[in-house]
């Protein structure tokens, strides 16, 4: 079976805002067809600051969104109380994991093999068409925390980041 580029985003919102502000537009992209949802997660942070894990009829009583999780998921989805970016979660607030396939792609990736061509590149183009601070700021980290970067390198580097 072709499978799609598979995707993901985290989402936060305040409170239980999923079902009326979110949901409906997702409940959209997978009834259009163009993408399956794999994995759709929740959590919150509590009041006094515990990041817990919250069920999908919590944030969507209504079944807005037709999600069944799939019998044969791709390894190494991302799982939601495992994101680093969940560290930032203001108390009070939720956040949605939702990792998709890019079903759209799949008949056109087939006839692509079928005339004997190959994907020889597949990038995201930021929307606002360059990294954000946050992204540039967990990758400065993540080479520290891997050693590559010395402290007094980190430091210089954030106040660059932060100056532009």
């Amino acid at each position: 079976m072709a499978v799609g580029p598979v995707e993901y985003l985290v989402v936060t919102f305040p409170g239980g805002r999923f079902a009326d502000a979110i949901a409906p537009a997702l409940a959209d992209a997978v009834g259009s067809e163009a993408v399956r949802i794999l994995d759709l997660a929740f959590a919150r942070r509590a009041e006094g600051g515990a990041l817990e894990r919250v069920e999908l009829r919590e944030m969507d009583p209504q079944g807005l969104v037709p999600f069944d999780p799939p019998d044969d998921p791709p390894a190494g989805l991302p799982q939601i109380l495992g994101l680093e970016a969940l560290g930032r979660l203001p108390e009070g607030s939720s956040a949605a994991l939702i990792v998709w396939e890019d079903l759209w792609s799949v008949p056109l990736t087939r006839v692509v093999q079928e005339a004997g061509g190959r994907l020889l590149a597949h990038e995201r183009v930021p929307a606002d068409g360059g990294d954000d601070v946050i992204t540039l700021l967990e990758r400065l980290a993540d080479l520290r925390q891997r050693g590559v970067l010395t402290d007094a390198e980190f430091a210089e580097q954030k106040t660059r980041i932060l100056a532009d």
